[in-house]
């Protein structure tokens, strides 16, 4: 059995959110496979039943977290303990601002990357273990200047802070609607990622999906030697804030 969860915030308020990408990938596979309506339960909402990919049925547990990213762990371990599901049993799909807009990566463990979803996760199930997929939503922006000051040692935390800052209000700011078409076809191919996985295994869904997809306008190519990493970029910098309640 696998537990498929899709990182967000609940509320209408984040829903079109960069950071809510998840959900909007956990939503299109209920739908998909005609699991009904989510309900509430083991702090997120949550729709069971039957992958359909190739012929094949896989029993599901589709979670959608609902405490809050930066509390994301608590729902999942709930549901896995629940359902007896093993960490490498456990796919999370979220946002990621250290890979390009449209972009997409599989990875099996690793770190939280900064990621407060993943830290949670991981904190709660004691485990790296759990597959991810992992959608671009790409950075913002330099940071603003931060202009005179006494010396570069005495701006470091205030650099700090406003790129924190920055992050926070880039991740929970809604895409453009310029782009929500390029949206949905990166929520429709994390979908079919998640289906590969679940039927073919981590290994075979990274060499058929970490093949580059067509660039957005405006945007090139990148080597597609470097999507191959198992890792994937992983680099450890993605300073999340809860949203205010």
């Amino acid at each position: 059995m696998w537990l498929i969860a899709g990182l967000g915030n609940p509320g209408r308020k984040y829903e079109r959110n960069r950071h809510n990408v998840g959900f909007r990938v956990a939503d299109t596979l209920a739908r998909r496979h005609g699991m009904g309506s989510f309900r509430e339960q083991f702090g997120g909402e949550m729709a069971s039943g039957r992958l359909s990919v190739a012929g094949r049925y896989h029993r599901a547990v589709i979670l959608k977290p609902m405490q809050f990213m930066n509390r994301s762990g608590f729902a999942i371990v709930r549901t896995a303990h629940y359902f007896d599901i093993e960490a490498t049993n456990i796919l999370v799909i979220h946002d990621e601002i250290d890979l390009p807009f449209g972009r997409m990566k599989l990875k099996a463990g690793g770190g939280h990357g900064g990621h407060n979803g993943l830290r949670s996760i991981i904190q709660e199930l004691g485990s790296r273990d759990f597959l991810r997929i992992r959608l671009g939503v790409g950075k913002p922006g330099p940071p603003p200047p931060s202009g005179d000051s006494d010396s570069i040692a005495a701006s470091e935390p205030s650099r700090s802070a406003r790129r924190t800052a920055q992050v926070a209000g880039h991740v929970l700011s809604n895409f453009p609607g310029a782009l929500e078409a390029e949206v949905t076809a990166l929520v429709e191919r994390a979908a079919d990622a998640a289906e590969a996985i679940v039927s073919d295994g981590i290994r075979p869904a990274m060499n058929r999906f970490h093949s580059p997809a067509p660039a957005p306008a405006g945007q090139s190519q990148t080597n597609p030697q470097e999507n191959h990493q198992a890792e994937g970029a992983g680099s450890g910098r993605t300073p999340e804030s809860k949203p205010e309640r």
